[in-house]
């Protein structure tokens, strides 16, 4: 069973010609469907007589989309990572001032940092950047309602009541992740984000784990990962691979650029894995790329190819060369090594941010030609 599809017409003549009346009365652009077909889920939520407190939460969530992408609109441009960890560590302990030395030498490379904007390590993070680059996604709790004095009042602050709206967020502006140990909080986004990413539910991203040296937080984590998850068959060997621990905020860095510094992005358009580039593959990275990768190749090889159609017609980046082929739909930690791959052919070590990263949320053949 499919899930349900937005509709764009109520189904009432002069309801659906009002529609049109108001879309016309404040703009039309090339997204009026869409928006449209907003205006028809509102109205079928109400014919529906779905109770209160349903359209209360689809009413603030909409309302902190819109808050969210006005904080993070002006700066879709440059890349960000995004620094989880426990507001409970204090200033001077190892794995805070391992966030700080993390958060400077990020920045220095061209990189904001997306942080929850409470104290501890969000707030460590924010202090290596600085606050000119970086911004606070808060959430508002019963005994916490305000952030961080080092991001409050600052306009690259987002507040959020719902934690799912929030958590949309981070997935959806952030191009890099970056956890220090923590409490539930940490270890939920860590599995979420795991989670998202061996399904394909997100876009690849790279994510690292980092704690001071002699710590055993996260090796207990990876113990626990290999011995009861891989051990008991419950995930593959390859989704280890999801994620690098390390204690260096050095090596933690160079990771996260590494990653962008070939490879830029990916988008799926029918069938295909569109796969964009840095710089160009030549024959022998391909031919390596085909060996060690044929066994996620669904039909055909991978090989080089012109902007599609659909590209075109979004303007999506087609200066840059890309590479496609037929991706089996379900290898998502293979995909994550081979993008290791690509960079390790046709990448550079100390590269810094890239400009204009952008993420498709996954395969839709029906939606995309």
């Amino acid at each position: 069973m499919s899930a349900p599809r937005p509709r764009s017409n109520f189904g009432n003549e002069s309801v659906d010609r009002l529609l049109s009346t108001v879309l016309a009365e404040v703009g039309t652009d090339a997204n009026d469907d869409l928006v449209r077909s907003i205006m028809v889920t509102a109205l079928d939520m109400d014919r529906a007589e779905v109770d209160r407190l349903e359209l209360k939460i689809a009413n603030q969530s909409l309302a902190e989309m819109l808050n969210a992408w006005r904080v993070f609109s002006p700066h879709s441009d440059n890349a960000k990572a995004t620094i989880f960890g426990s507001a409970r560590t204090k200033p001077g302990q190892p794995d805070y001032e391992l966030a700080k030395d993390f958060g400077q030498r990020l920045a220095a490379r061209g990189w904001m940092a997306i942080t929850g904007a409470g104290p501890g390590i969000m707030t460590a993070g924010i202090e290596g950047t600085g606050p000119d680059k970086a911004f606070g996604v808060n959430i508002v709790l019963p005994f916490e309602q305000t952030a961080s004095p080092i991001i409050a009042g600052d306009d690259k602050l987002a507040t959020f009541r719902y934690f799912f709206t929030r958590k949309l967020t981070f997935m959806k502006e952030t191009d890099a992740f970056a956890l220090f140990p923590g409490g539930f909080g940490t270890l939920d986004e860590a599995f979420e984000l795991m989670t998202l990413i061996q399904t394909g539910k997100s876009f690849p991203v790279p994510i690292v784990l980092l704690d001071h040296r002699g710590s055993t937080y996260w090796s207990g984590w990876q113990r626990f990962v290999e011995d009861e998850l891989v051990g008991g068959g419950m995930i593959s060997d390859h989704d280890t691979g999801l994620y690098l621990h390390t204690h260096d905020a050095d090596e933690a860095v160079e990771y996260i650029c590494s990653f962008y510094s070939c490879y830029h992005s990916i988008r799926f358009v029918g069938r295909r894995l569109v796969v964009r580039l840095l710089s160009t593959l030549d024959d022998s990275a391909l031919a390596t790329l085909n060996r060690e990768f044929e066994d996620i190749v669904a039909k055909g090889t991978i090989e080089p190819i012109e902007p599609t159609d659909a590209e075109r017609r979004d303007d999506d980046h087609l200066h840059l060369p890309r590479i496609a082929f037929q991706f089996d739909n379900r290898s998502f930690a293979r995909l994550i090594a081979m993008i290791h791959r690509i960079n390790d052919l046709g990448g550079a070590v100390g590269a810094s941010a890239t400009v204009g990263l952008v993420h498709d949320l996954g395969p839709d053949p029906e939606l995309d030609g």
